[in-house]
């Protein structure tokens, strides 16, 4: 399986490379596949830590519950912006974490700061500290994270 990223990697730049310059000539492949397989090998020197995914399929329900709670949340904020005369009431939820994989807390860290009127602040000693534009409920947000997003992560990653 390891084979096969060292060859994707470069055979993607490669081609971006190809589309970017909007030219397929025998310089620009020479000089794309060089770069290509350069940077795919340079690239792997910065990744100090390996990714032990299991159960890759969970993430599929996961893409698919991020989508959806990306829409709703950009409806819950366009509303929110709309209405101007109703406050909203920003504020910190504190969320205990029990996932402890890096990879898995850096895609957390991306799927709650993807969705508008949330984002990511701090992790320290393992409480997530999370920015809600308008928090009514923290109780529902703490479930929400721990329930719909880091156990998905827990099992896949750990």
């Amino acid at each position: 399986m390891r084979r096969f990223y060292k060859i994707l990697l470069p055979l993607v730049l490669l081609i971006l490379w190809l589309l970017l310059n909007e030219s397929f000539s025998a310089g620009q492949i020479a000089l794309g596949a060089a770069l290509a397989i350069w940077l795919g090998v340079a690239s792997t020197r910065l990744r100090p830590l390996r990714s032990r995914p299991h159960k890759l399929w969970l993430l599929v329900g996961l893409a698919g519950r991020v989508i959806l709670d990306i829409v709703r949340s950009n409806i819950a904020v366009g509303k929110l912006i709309l209405e101007y005369r109703r406050a909203y009431t920003p504020g910190h939820v504190h969320i205990s974490l029990d996932l402890q994989d890096p990879h898995g807390r850096a895609l957390l860290g991306c799927i709650l700061t993807y969705t508008p009127g949330t984002v990511w602040v701090d992790v320290s000693h393992d409480i997530l500290t999370l920015h809600v534009l308008d928090l009514e409920n923290e109780d529902a947000w703490v479930k929400l994270v721990k329930h719909r997003y880091e156990r998905t992560l827990m099992e896949v990653f750990e």
